[in-house]
């Protein structure tokens, strides 16, 4: 009788992706759960966030490009918004296909406000780190990302 052949197993929480990811999830649901007072989610809040001062407006296939996102979640996105009077849609004169979104007034308010509750986010989970330790992360992961062209906005 052959004896099997036990095949090496490795621990979970060796994986740096583990840990990557139960910080990232940590992360993410007290900001969602921060942003829930204001009506605003978290795709909602990134897609706000990179309109804000780049001339507050922009197209649905823009967002489309930088999100990862369909075109079909976009659109859903964006009618989402429009409900919320944080962004209105204006279709080109030449072109009825083309649209472009801008920013309300109200949505020009709220992303300072929910910035500062990003601020406030990071604070919590990373106040355990020197400065020196913060920056050393943060150059990590962007060299991670550039060196696998990460390119998409995390949106969930």
């Amino acid at each position: 009788m052959k004896k099997a052949r036990k095949i090496n197993v490795s621990e979970l929480t060796k994986h740096i992706g583990f840990w990557m990811r139960m910080i990232s999830n940590s992360v993410s649901y007290s900001f969602a759960r921060k942003l829930n007072a204001s009506g605003v989610t978290v795709a909602e809040w990134v897609i706000l966030r990179e309109m804000y001062g780049s001339g507050d407006k922009t197209s649905p296939s823009t967002v489309a490009e930088i999100s990862g996102l369909t075109r079909g979640a976009v659109s859903k996105l964006i009618t989402r918004l429009l409900e919320k009077n944080l962004v209105h849609r204006r279709e080109c004169s030449e072109d009825r296909r083309y649209q472009e979104i801008e920013l309300t007034k109200n949505g020009k308010s709220l992303v300072p406000k929910l910035s500062l509750l990003a601020d406030r986010n990071d604070e919590e989970f990373f106040s355990g780190l020197s400065n020196k330790e913060r920056n050393q992360l943060i150059v990590l992961l962007k060299k991670l990302a550039q060196i696998h062209q990460l390119k998409n906005l995390p949106i969930e």
